[in-house]
C-alpha cells in the first residue's frame, strides 16, 4: 500500500512540475551587454520564466552567465536570426545597446514574436517611428521595460490623482539617477554603450531623462507636452567625456508643467515622484513609500495596492494571453514613442538653447 502511495505521489509532483514548465513564459533573450538582464537570469534561475535561447556573441559575457546561472551550452546563439530558426519564443527580450532596438524588431516583429526592449524604447524618433510601423503592419506587441512601472507607489499614486478630491494635476517633478554608472560598479561592457553618444544616444538625459517622460505621458493619459527645453552639463567631462551626465528638461502641457532632473550626479541613487494639484499633492520618494501632502508638514501615508503586476513577467504573461491591453500604460508603444519624441526634442533644446515646440 505505501508502495502504492509512493507511486501516486510520484506521478502527481512529475505532472505538477511538467504543467508548470509548460505554462511558464517561454522566453527568448537578445544581449547581455545590458545590465538589467540580470533580473531574466534570476527569474531563470528562479525557475519563473523558460529560456529557450540567448543571443549573444561576446565570449566573455558568455562565460560569465553560464558560470553564474548555470546556463546549458545549448542555450546561446552567434545572433538573433540563427536563434530564432531554432526556437519559437512567446516573446523576445532585449537587452542589448538602444540603437540596436530597431534590428532585433526588424526581425522579431515580421516573425509575429512580440518584442520587449529595456528603455528607452530607441535612440531617435526616426528609429522609433521605423519600429512601430512593423509592430502595427504585422499587429504584433512591441513594449518597453522601465524599472518604475512595477513601482506600487506609482501604481497608486495614478488611480488617486484620478480622484475628484486631488483636483487639476499642474505640476509634475521626476528625479532620476545615482552617482554614475561608473562610480557604482556597473559592468564594463554596459559602460561601453552606455557612455556612447550613438549606442545610447547620449548619456543621463537618456538613461533617465526617459522615466519622467514616460511617467508624465501615462499621467497625462497619452497627451504630448506643447514644448520641450532642457539644459545638459558635463559635470565630470574628465570620466563621461563622450556624454552628457546631467540633464534638465521641461515639459509645458496646456495645463501643466513637467520637471524631470536626471543624473549621474547625484550624492545618492534616487528614482522619485512629485505630483501637485489645485487642492493637493503626492509624493513617491521610492517604489515602497507614497505620501499625501495638503501642507509641507500635513502628511498622510497611503497604502499601497495588493493587486497590480508585480514585474514585466507577470504583465507580459496578462498581454500575451489577452487578459489586458497595452493601450497607454507604461510599457505601451503609444506611450514610448512620445518619450522618444521627448527626448530628442530635449537633446536637441540642449544643443541650441531654443525651446522646442512639438
Amino acid at each position: 500500500m505505501k508502495n502504492k502511495l509512493l507511486v501516486l505521489l510520484t506521478v502527481f509532483m512529475l505532472t505538477t512540475y511538467q504543467n508548470n514548465a509548460q505554462d511558464l513564459l517561454k522566453v527568448a533573450v537578445v544581449g547581455l551587454s545590458h545590465d538589467h538582464a540580470h533580473e531574466i537570469m534570476n527569474a531563470y534561475r528562479e525557475n519563473r520564466v523558460k529560456l529557450l535561447g540567448i543571443a549573444e556573441s561576446d565570449k566573455n559575457l558568455i562565460a560569465r552567465y553560464t558560470k553564474d546561472y548555470q546556463v546549458p551550452d545549448t542555450l546561446f546563439y552567434p545572433d538573433t536570426e540563427t536563434m530564432l530558426k531554432k526556437v519559437s519564443p512567446d516573446v523576445v527580450m532585449a537587452y542589448n545597446p538602444i540603437n540596436e532596438h530597431l534590428a532585433v524588431a526588424e526581425i522579431c516583429l515580421p516573425m509575429k514574436i512580440p518584442l520587449m526592449v529595456e528603455k528607452p524604447l530607441a535612440t531617435t524618433l526616426a528609429d522609433a517611428q521605423k519600429m512601430a510601423t512593423l509592430a502595427r503592419e504585422n499587429n504584433t506587441h512591441l513594449l518597453t521595460n522601465f524599472e518604475t512601472t512595477w513601482y506600487p507607489s506609482v501604481q497608486r499614486m495614478k488611480a488617486l490623482v484620478g480622484e475628484s478630491d486631488f483636483g487639476k494635476t499642474t505640476k509634475m517633478i521626476a528625479k532620476d539617477g545615482h552617482e554614475g554608472p561608473k562610480e557604482i560598479g556597473c559592468s564594463k561592457e554596459f559602460l561601453a554603450w552606455l557612455t556612447d553618444p550613438v549606442k545610447n544616444g547620449g548619456g543621463a538625459v537618456m538613461d533617465f531623462g526617459c522615466y519622467g517622460a514616460n511617467l508624465m505621458t501615462w499621467l497625462q493619459n497619452g497627451k504630448r507636452p506643447i514644448a520641450v527645453t532642457a539644459v545638459t552639463k558635463q559635470m565630470k567631462p574628465e570620466v563621461y567625456p563622450k556624454v552628457d551626465d546631467d540633464a534638465t528638461i521641461t515639459l509645458e502641457y496646456v495645463d501643466a508643467i513637467g520637471i524631470i532632473e536626471a543624473s549621474w550626479n547625484w550624492s545618492y541613487s534616487i528614482k522619485s515622484f512629485e505630483v501637485y494639484g489645485t487642492t493637493s499633492s503626492y509624493y513617491a520618494p521610492n517604489g515602497k513609500t507614497l505620501v499625501k501632502n495638503k501642507t509641507p508638514v500635513e502628511t498622510e501615508k497611503i497604502a499601497l495596492p495588493q493587486e497590480y503586476y508585480k514585474n514585466h513577467i507577470a504583465y507580459l504573461e496578462a498581454v500575451l494571453s489577452g487578459k489586458i491591453k497595452p493601450e497607454n500604460d507604461l510599457s505601451s508603444l503609444s506611450n514610448n514613442l512620445i518619450v522618444v519624441e521627448i527626448l530628442e526634442a530635449a537633446k536637441k533644446s540642449a544643443e541650441t538653447g531654443k525651446r522646442i515646440e512639438l
